[in-house]
């Protein structure tokens, strides 16, 4: 059975929220990933946690991210480190800030299938859960430098 659109956008966004939970844990924690991944196959996709829903996510989607984010962060984080103000470096930015950076980039560079208004749109949505307006309006020029790098 396929999803329909509007269900397939819902578990895309719950899986980039999982995803930027998940490189946050894993940056706090060192989690390797086999067990980063089979903790939030088992225990947070989807799961109800002190009463609060998780969405169901798209586990291949969530995947990509987390291992992309890995696999490639060294381009990424030089991706992003290119469009900081002079002065500034990724270690300047909070954790679940650069996760949300590096989940956004990751897109941005690997998932040409996703189109850029909806990566950028996505991940400011995520930083929505985070942050106030200030931030929210960084992630999005942020990942508009890096959309305009990458993409064009």
């Amino acid at each position: 059975m396929t999803k329909k659109p509007n269900e397939r956008s819902r578990a895309r966004s719950a899986a980039r929220l999982a995803a930027v939970q998940a490189l946050y844990q894993q940056e706090m924690e060192g989690t390797k990933m086999p067990r980063l991944l089979d903790e939030f196959h088992q225990h947070r996709l989807g799961a109800t946690i002190e009463d609060v829903e998780y969405a169901a996510a798209e586990v291949e989607f969530f995947d990509d991210l987390v291992m992309g984010v890995d696999a490639r962060r060294d381009e990424i984080d030089a991706a992003i480190g290119g469009k900081l103000a002079s002065g500034w470096s990724l270690d300047r930015l909070d954790k679940p800030m650069r996760q949300i950076l590096r989940a956004g980039t990751y897109e941005l560079i690997a998932r040409i299938d996703v189109p850029t208004a909806t990566v950028i749109s996505e991940y400011v949505d995520v930083a929505d859960a985070f942050y106030d307006k200030r931030e929210k309006g960084f992630v999005n020029g942020l990942l508009d430098g890096v959309a305009r790098a990458v993409r064009s």
